[in-house]
């Protein structure tokens, strides 16, 4: 018989045995190795002031105390770094960064399946090739520092790697071929804003599971690979800002998940290939600034999603393909600058989703389809410089909710029609027609103004007083016109705070006439304003002194006019100025040493004038002829000064 005094000790011990053998065991220090190859990290960064490394303590466990350090339970491996230049609080998010550069030892995380140092911002030198022993990898984040060198073709071994964000470096050189043919598992590619040159790897087409492509604002040439459309998982491609040539392959047809394509600002040439039609899950097609040349398919109609097409800055010719106006979805169409002729089609007007077309810059005719009425949600409507004859604004366009409209040459002739004051418009540019007559009073009603172009006309008049009731104008050209009388409400015009005051004036070559206001420079509407022109005026009297006080003014030109007087050295306190202009005047005296030391000076012009004395010593690289004219003046770049 077994004594119950024994037995319970028996039991407690078998019960402890059974736990132990079906409990997992949890490994709470981190690998030596691992630690090693952290600290090494941390030892190569010379700049961390968001202290996003500060846990990382040799005294202390990685594994539990190291913030962004994540590990396997079971064997104490690193898994997770994540140390990203971004990060997110309670109801913020904290914006960071860190200076240093990559460790070497670092590739001897070898169970590492994230490594996340984005956004870091001025992380530097070269991506270590011992990155690529990562075998284990899925995701690695290096994107938005300046790190410099080549992408290693050691990165051939990351044979798990899902996504790979190198995007906003300074990375160059080619992309190795043996990296793209093994990263057959890659969902995501992130190369773009750096400076790799050399062609697209023919490898591409390796990566048979890849959903995003971003090689866009690099120096790639070369083509597109002609198989391009084996990648069927793809639903975003950008290739734009490159230097790549040929004809669009017609496989690209086959991408039927594609969503996203751009391809502008390359050297494309050849037509579009009509099996675009088949991107029946497109939503912006962008193939602007190439040298794409035949017609526009009329299988572009074919598109159900479609909301964006560039097509501007190509030599597309032909009549744009009346097929476009089954693109119910259709918001922007940008078509500006190509070889389009003919009419636009009445179809157009079947568009509703359309907010922003701009046809401008090729050879469209009237008459202009009344159907565009009917899109009423059109925003911006840009026909400008194509010979549309119109010899007048068609009164039906009053019926637009168009913001922006632009016909520069487009034939208008006559007066500004009065309808334009009780319109929504924001954005006019009429300019380089043949309107003429008064500038109208009511031109002080059209109160969501912000910008107006009416430049080469044949207005005359004098600037209206309702002119100060345009709250929100803050650029304005009025240049070659024959406005007359005074500046004053120009200057002197009304704000909407923080909205109304001015980037830029242009009234050159004008008759306007009278001395500047001395206070111009103090004028409310004119404190931010960068950009002054004057030129070619009958304006006398002095430069104002006030001018100086335009601290954001980095244009000034008034050549041309009947100024007086000397050149204000109050000048030299608009510090943001590049472009000085102030030549066939009366001016007198000397040159202010503070106005031509000016840190920004670019450009500075004084040629025929009444100056005098020795040209001050300055840094900006001035030509002689820029002096020119001024019997008076002497010094470099001038012949040097008669000794007395």
């Amino acid at each position: 018989m077994i004594n119950s005094k024994t037995c319970f000790p028996l039991i407690y011990i078998v019960i402890i045995l059974l736990i132990h053998i079906y409990t997992p065991i949890f490994v709470e220090s981190c690998h030596a190795t691992d630690k090693e190859a952290l600290l090494d990290f941390k030892h190569r960064i010379s700049d961390d002031p968001s202290q996003l490394l500060g846990t990382w303590l040799p005294t202390t466990d990685c594994c539990t105390a190291w913030e962004g350090v994540g590990c396997d339970t079971a064997n104490g491996r690193v898994v997770n770094v994540s140390r990203s230049g971004l990060v997110a609080g309670d109801d913020f998010i904290l914006d960071t960064s860190m200076s240093g550069t990559l460790s070497p030892f670092l590739g001897n995380l070898t169970y590492l399946k994230l490594l996340d140092l984005s956004n870091l911002k001025e992380l530097t030198g070269p991506i270590p090739p011992q990155l690529g022993k990562l075998s284990h990898l899925t995701q690695l984040f290096l994107n938005i520092n300046k790190l410099n060198g080549s992408l290693p073709s050691s990165f051939s071994g990351l044979i798990k790697l899902t996504k790979l964000y190198l995007n906003q470096n300074t990375l160059s050189g080619t992309i190795p071929d043996s990296v793209f043919r093994s990263l057959t598992s890659i969902l995501e590619l992130g190369l773009s804003e750096n400076h790799f040159s050399g062609p697209i790897p023919s490898s591409i087409v390796k990566m048979i599971l890849v959903t995003r492509i971003d090689l866009h604002d690099n120096k790639l040439s070369g083509r597109i690979p002609s198989d391009i459309g084996k990648l069927k998982s793809l639903t975003d491609i950008d290739f734009s800002i490159n230097r790549i040539g040929g004809n669009i392959p017609d496989s690209i047809g086959k991408l039927t998940k594609l969503e996203y394509l751009s391809l502008d600002q390359n050297k494309l040439t050849g037509s579009i290939p009509s099996s675009i039609s088949q991107l029946v899950s497109l939503e912006v097609l962008g193939l602007g600034n190439n040298r794409l040349t035949g017609v526009i398919p009329d299988s572009i109609g074919d598109l159900p999603r479609i909301q964006q097409i560039t097509l501007d800055n190509n030599m597309i010719t032909g009549r744009l393909p009346s097929s476009i106006g089954r693109l119910t979805t259709l918001i922007n169409m940008m078509c500006s600058n190509n070889r389009f002729v003919g009419q636009i089609p009445t179809s157009f007007g079947n568009l509703k989703s359309l907010m922003a077309l701009d046809l401008s810059k090729n050879q469209l005719v009237s008459p202009l389809p009344r159907q565009l009425t009917k899109v009423k949600d059109l925003q911006i409507l840009d026909l400008s410089y194509n010979p549309l004859a119109l010899v007048s604004i068609p009164s039906w366009f009053s019926e637009f909710n168009v913001f922006r409209l632009m016909l520069a040459k487009t034939g208008i002739k006559g007066e500004l029609p009065k309808w334009l004051s009780s319109s929504s418009i924001g954005y006019l540019d009429l300019s380089s027609n043949e309107l003429r007559g008064k500038l109208p009073s009511w031109i002080g009603n059209m109160s969501e103004l912000w910008y107006l172009n009416l430049s080469n006309n044949r207005f005359y008049s004098t600037i209206p007083k309702e002119f100060k009731n345009l709250l929100l104008l803050s650029d304005l050209d009025l240049h070659s016109n024959k406005f007359s009388g005074s500046l004053e409400y120009i200057f002197d015009k009304n704000v909407d705070e923080p909205r109304g005051h001015y980037n830029s004036i242009d009234v050159s070559n004008n008759m306007f006439s009278g001395p500047i206001d001395k206070n111009v420079g103090n004028k409310l509407a004119m404190d931010s304003i960068t950009s002054l022109i004057l030129s070619n005026n009958p304006l006398g009297g002095r430069i104002p002194n006030s001018i100086g006080r335009l601290n954001q003014l980095q244009v000034l030109k008034m050549v041309r006019n009947q100024l007086s007087g000397t050149i204000p050295e109050e000048i030299g306190n608009a510090s943001n100025l590049k472009t000085i202009k102030l030549s066939r005047n009366y001016l007198t005296g000397s040159i202010p040493g503070k106005v031509l030391n000016l840190e920004n000076l670019e450009v500075f012009q004084v040629f025929r004038n009444k100056l005098s004395g020795e040209i001050p010593l300055h840094k900006a690289n001035i030509p002689a002829s820029a002096f020119f004219g001024n019997p008076g003046l002497c010094g470099a770049p001038l012949p040097a000064c008669k000794q007395s």
